[in-house]
């Protein structure tokens, strides 16, 4: 059902005394109340029944869902990693990485995270993601943030799977310009929040809301549905964005840029230029920088570099790197193009040419130190334990009488 438009030409204010079409006024806070304006996150929601009609809480069975970073010991080696993080959600700084699969819709089901947000990025299959602000289509080549405390389902067309970023103690924003000035990156306007949508449905069998607190999961039931809401208004809501609105910025002389530049959204940390977490992407574009070797350096990060891939090719390795897969940089842990690559590009003719053309390949950096899951490391049986001889080819070109 649409939003009744008329709701907003009735009510001038956030909490009447008695609210138009007999709706209970609800805020969801984002922030704390006291923070500054240009950071202060809250809707108001207005719902046919409010979200504490609920029976209390139960334990759910987490499976490999975990925050306990300690369960294995810490492994610096590079290779194809599923799942990691840092931090944890009780003192609200941290982050993580999950894989989705699934195949299988939430019916009569909703999930919210208490401990932060969750930045979804669909790769195989799209979703539809019904939230208590409406629904959004998600597709691969999309991105859609849901903040902490958003309920959501989630409707699948088959086999479906993609990677989550989930991160607590910030919430998600544009990173800033500096010099790039006010034009440039992905712009405000291209992302795009649900318009309201309702359901007066009650659901005699009993309607399961799953809570994910303190890194584990708990269900209660209600007998109606969560998506109740038939008009909302504020700056706190989910949202989504597709990845070909980004405006690169690029070298048009020599040598590279940061792959800063590249930064689609960004969690901070209170220290200045340092992130939580940011998203980056490799989108589609122009190289034509002279007398530089253009695909990404050799490189040792003070950062945790999460690399995933939704379609085609990773520039920087070609083979054995495929879409739905993932590689860990670990803190300080040497990384970089295999040794065809460098070999190719340090033969190959400059002139402007199109890169990464068909391919979408994405970052999750951190400040943090990101440690893998035992679930990441041996229960999936996914991990490439032979990544690192993609560098051994590498030889010396070391000649002391050639400059």
């Amino acid at each position: 059902m649409a939003l009744p438009h008329s709701f907003f030409l009735v009510s001038l204010q956030n909490n009447p005394q008695v609210c138009p079409y007999g709706l209970y006024a609800e805020q969801l806070s984002g922030s704390a109340f006291t923070c500054p304006r240009a950071t202060n996150r809250r809707s108001w929601l207005y719902r046919i029944l409010p979200s504490v009609c609920h029976k209390p809480f139960k334990p759910l069975e987490e499976g490999h869902l975990t925050h306990d970073w300690d369960e294995i010991e810490p492994d610096p080696n590079q290779g194809l990693h599923t799942l990691c993080g840092a931090g944890e959600p009780r003192g609200r700084n941290g982050i993580a990485v999950h894989i989705f699969v699934c195949n299988a819709s939430m019916t009569d089901r909703c999930l919210y995270n208490s401990d932060g947000d969750f930045l979804i990025v669909p790769q195989q299959g799209k979703l539809l993601i019904t939230t208590e602000f409406g629904k959004m289509l998600v597709e691969p080549n999309e991105i859609c943030v849901i903040q902490q405390g958003m309920r959501f389902s989630v409707e699948v067309f088959g086999e479906t799977r993609g990677y989550i970023l989930e991160v607590y103690g910030a919430h998600f924003e544009l990173p800033d310009l500096g010099p790039i000035g006010a034009n440039g990156l992905a712009n405000p306007r291209d992302f795009l929040v649900p318009v309201a949508w309702y359901e007066d449905r009650q659901v005699p069998g009993g309607y399961t809301v799953i809570s994910k607190y303190q890194g584990k999961l708990f269900a209660a039931q209600q007998d109606y549905s969560p998506y109740n809401v038939v008009a909302w208004h504020g700056n706190y809501t989910p949202y989504k964005y597709h990845l070909e609105k980004f405006m690169v910025i690029n070298a048009v002389a020599f040598d590279h840029a940061d792959p800063s530049i590249f930064t689609v959204l960004t969690a901070k940390t209170t220290r200045a230029g340092v992130a939580l977490a940011d998203f980056v992407i490799f989108p589609p574009r122009w190289g034509v920088a002279n007398n530089t070797f253009r695909p990404p350096y050799y490189h040792r990060n003070c950062m945790s570099e999460f690399m995933g891939l939704i379609k085609g090719h990773y520039e920087a390795k070609e083979e054995g790197f495929q879409p739905g897969g993932g590689s860990l940089h670990s803190m300080m842990t040497p990384h970089g193009p295999d040794a065809d690559c460098f070999e190719k590009a340090s033969k190959a003719k400059l002139e402007p040419e199109r890169v990464a053309d068909g391919t979408m390949a994405f970052m999750f950096e951190s400040s943090l130190s990101l440690a893998v899951t035992k679930w990441g490391l041996q229960t999936s049986n996914r991990l490439d334990k032979n990544y690192y001889k993609c560098w051994e080819p590498l030889k010396s070109h070391f000649n002391p009488k050639c400059k």
